[in-house]
C-alpha cells in the first residue's frame, strides 16, 4: 500500500501534475517560490519549474490577482495564491467585479481560465483577520466556481479540474486540514467540479458538510452510531456547481437534514441549501431542517473561545439528536 500523503502535500502535487501536463500553467503569489509557501503548499514547484513559471510577487493581493487576470486573458492558465482567504477582501474588485464577468461581457471572446487558491477557515488560533471561512463571499458572485476539498485525493482531483476549467475557480484550502493524511490519488486523477460524495452511509438523517466540517461530521456520526442513530454524511466538495441532487436524493431516503458549515449562520451557504431542499424536497422531510454554523462574531484568538464559535462534534451531535427525535 502506498504511503499516505498530507493535505498540504496534495496541494503541491495537484499543481505540479497540471504544470507537467500543460506548459501554459503558471503559479504566482507571495513567497511561493524558493520559500515554498508560508503553509508549505508549493513545495518542490520552484525547484522543478523555475522562476519562469513560479512567480514570487509583492505583498499586494490586487497585484497578484490583477496579473493573473491579464495572464489568463493572453493564453496562460495562472494559479494565483492569496495567502489567507480573509485577504480576498483586498482584491475584491477583481474577484467579484472583473474576473467573473469578462467572459459574459465579451460574448465569450475572452475567457479567464484562472484559479485563485487560498488558505481558509479557523481552528488554529490565527485571530479574527486570519481565520474566517469565507466560501459564502464567493458563493454570492455569479461567474465564479467554488471548490473546497476535504481530503488529499480530492485536493489533487479538484485542483486538476479547476486548472483545466475555462471559467475562474476559487479553491479553498482549509488550514485545519493541512496536516491531515489520506490515500494518494492515482496518476491522472480528477474530480469533477460539482460532484458531491457520500462519505458515510446512513438511514436516519443526512448530514451535509464541506471541507473541515466533513471530519467533524464523520466523528459525530461515529459517536451517534453508538447511540443507535445512523447518520449519512455528504461531502459537497463544491459550492458552485452545487450538487443539490445528491443532497435531495439522500434526504429522500433519510427524511431529515442537518447542515454543518463553518461560515457564519448569517449569510452562510447552508441557507441556500436549506432553501433548495425546502422548495424541492419538502414532502420528503419528517423534521425541520437544522443548521450548525459558525457564530456571527469575529473569530477569537483564544483557543477556548474559538472552539465555541467554530462548529464542534458535540454541537453537531446534539443537533442531530434533536432532529432525529423531532
Amino acid at each position: 500500500m502506498a504511503d499516505l500523503i498530507t493535505y498540504r502535500d496534495a496541494v503541491a502535487m495537484g499543481i505540479a501534475r497540471e504544470m507537467r501536463r500543460d506548459p501554459t500553467v503558471v503559479c504566482l503569489g507571495e513567497d511561493i517560490g524558493a520559500a515554498e509557501g508560508v503553509f508549505k503548499t508549493t513545495t518542490g514547484l520552484f525547484a522543478e519549474f523555475g522562476p519562469e513559471r513560479v512567480w514570487d510577487t509583492p505583498i499586494s493581493e490586487q497585484a497578484i490577482v490583477g496579473a493573473a487576470m491579464g495572464a489568463a486573458m493572453t493564453g496562460l492558465r495562472p494559479v494565483a495564491e492569496i495567502m489567507f482567504s480573509d485577504f480576498l477582501a483586498c482584491c475584491w474588485d477583481y474577484v467579484a467585479n472583473e474576473i467573473p464577468k469578462m467572459r459574459y461581457m465579451t460574448g465569450g471572446q475572452v475567457t479567464i481560465p484562472l484559479v485563485i487558491r487560498t488558505a481558509n477557515g479557523g481552528g488554529l488560533g490565527f485571530g479574527a483577520q486570519h481565520s474566517q471561512a469565507v466560501e459564502n463571499w464567493t458563493l454570492a458572485v455569479p461567474g465564479l466556481k467554488v471548490a473546497a476539498p476535504s481530503t488529499p485525493a480530492d485536493m489533487v482531483g479538484l485542483m486538476a479540474s479547476a486548472i483545466r476549467s475555462d471559467d475562474p475557480v476559487v479553491v479553498f484550502e482549509h488550514k485545519k486540514l493541512l496536516a491531515s493524511k489520506g490515500e494518494p490519488p492515482p496518476d491522472g486523477h480528477t474530480v469533477p467540479l460539482g460532484a458531491a460524495e457520500v462519505r458515510r452511509r446512513g438511514d436516519d438523517v443526512t448530514v451535509v458538510a464541506l471541507a473541515a466540517t466533513v471530519p467533524t461530521a464523520l466523528e459525530a456520526a461515529e459517536r451517534l452510531a453508538g447511540e443507535g442513530v445512523s447518520a449519512e454524511v455528504v461531502d459537497l466538495r463544491c459550492l458552485v456547481p452545487l450538487d443539490a441532487r445528491a443532497v435531495l436524493d439522500s434526504v429522500a431516503r433519510t427524511s431529515r437534514l442537518v447542515i454543518c458549515e463553518e461560515n457564519p449562520y448569517q449569510g452562510g451557504w447552508g441557507g441556500t441549501l436549506t432553501s433548495i431542499v425546502a422548495e424541492e424536497g419538502f414532502y420528503d422531510l419528517d423534521a425541520p431542517i437544522a443548521r450548525v454554523a459558525g457564530e456571527c462574531v469575529p473569530l477569537p484568538f483564544a483557543a477556548n473561545l474559538e472552539d465555541v464559535v467554530v462548529p464542534s462534534v458535540a454541537r453537531l451531535a446534539d443537533t442531530v439528536r434533536r432532529t432525529v427525535g423531532a
